[in-house]
């Protein structure tokens, strides 16, 4: 284990932590202000457990294996978000959407073709499941998928809509169980999306690899 990857886990677990303590009390509308709590902890080791994975995982040149980490940063800070304001707000959204279109012409692991298939299919997909299933999907998971399915492509941005979308059904669940939800209670969905795209980016070996491996071409 290098002392790089450490350094970056260790920075990402810091900004998870700070990110879910700025949520609760930014944007000041409809902030909680509340203390420390189980999800503080949560949101920092999940948060530090990504970026040291990425770190790891990536063989891309450095400044790809960077912008997967801002993307990251960016996802973190929206995440905690919408974990405690169900919103995602455009101030994080912009720049994540400016970011995933200027990175697509130079991604080594996703073609173009397939970055802008990934992210007009998702955001597609999700806006038919909003028509069907009434408070199912926010606009703003439509704002979010996209730039999501601009960095994973096609097909690998369905593989994390179908992870975000077991954990959703899973924690609603659970939720219902312990009578924490009732049918009709609104479960943010972007928290889920960002798990769903993390996971996929550190299973599928082609999108932290070599553009080699994407043309299925040992190194």
């Amino acid at each position: 284990m290098e002392v790089t990857e450490v350094v970056v886990g260790l920075a990402f677990a810091v900004l998870g932590a700070a990110a879910e303590r700025l949520a609760s009390v930014w944007p000041a509308d409809e902030a909680s202000r509340s203390g420390l709590r189980p999800r503080t902890i949560v949101l920092a080791a999940a948060a530090g457990v990504a970026g040291w994975g990425i770190a790891t995982r990536s063989t891309l040149p450095w400044w790809a294996t960077a912008v997967h980490l801002a993307v990251l940063a960016l996802l973190v800070l929206l995440t905690a978000t919408d974990w405690e304001q169900r919103r995602l707000p455009h101030v994080l959204l912009d720049p994540l959407i400016l970011l995933g279109v200027v990175f697509v012409p130079f991604n080594p692991s996703v073609t173009a073709l397939d970055a802008v298939i990934g992210a007009v299919a998702a955001v597609a997909f999700l806006w038919v499941v909003g028509r069907i299933v009434s408070g199912g999907v926010a606009l703003g998971d439509l704002y979010l998928v996209a730039p999501l399915g601009l960095l994973l492509g096609w097909p690998a941005i369905f593989a994390a809509v179908f992870v975000a979308a077991l954990l959703a059904a899973g924690m609603s669940l659970v939720l219902l169980a312990a009578g924490r939800a009732a049918m009709k209670t609104y479960i943010p969905f972007g928290p889920f999306l960002v798990v769903g795209a993390v996971v996929t980016l550190l299973r599928e070996p082609a999108l932290l690899g070599p553009a080699a491996a994407l043309l299925g071409i040992a190194p």
